[in-house]
């Protein structure tokens, strides 16, 4: 069974391929009035703050919270390594994704990969 959450999610999550990006702010912003722990509407408002707004603080806030509201939710660690390495903050960046080799949900190689 589909919550209404997870309807709104989906509905935004078309919107962004769709590139209606106001549209899915709108409803994660909703998402989360209503449950402020939902790490997916987390994970893509702090996606369309560095892609969209590129405005980093915002954007590694709200993978910080998806992270702590959900810590197996492998993408918000993909997005804040991101916003790490394009900040340079590499001392910063080989400490996440060391954390992210102890987090089974995340894919290996791709750690691999980061710190290569």
């Amino acid at each position: 069974m589909t919550t209404r959450i997870e309807e709104l999610y989906l509905e935004a999550e078309a919107d962004i391929r769709n590139s209606n990006f106001q549209e899915a702010f709108q409803k994660y912003e909703t998402i989360l009035y209503d449950d402020p722990t939902y790490a997916p509407a987390h994970n893509s408002m702090g996606w369309i703050y560095k892609s969209q707004f590129e405005n980093h603080d915002k954007a590694e806030n709200h993978f910080r919270t998806a992270i702590k509201s959900d810590p197996l939710y492998p993408h918000p660690y993909f997005h804040l390594a991101s916003v790490m390495m394009e900040m340079d903050r590499f001392k910063e960046l080989e400490e996440h994704l060391e954390h992210c080799l102890e987090v089974y949900t995340i894919d290996k190689s791709w750690v691999h990969t980061a710190l290569g």
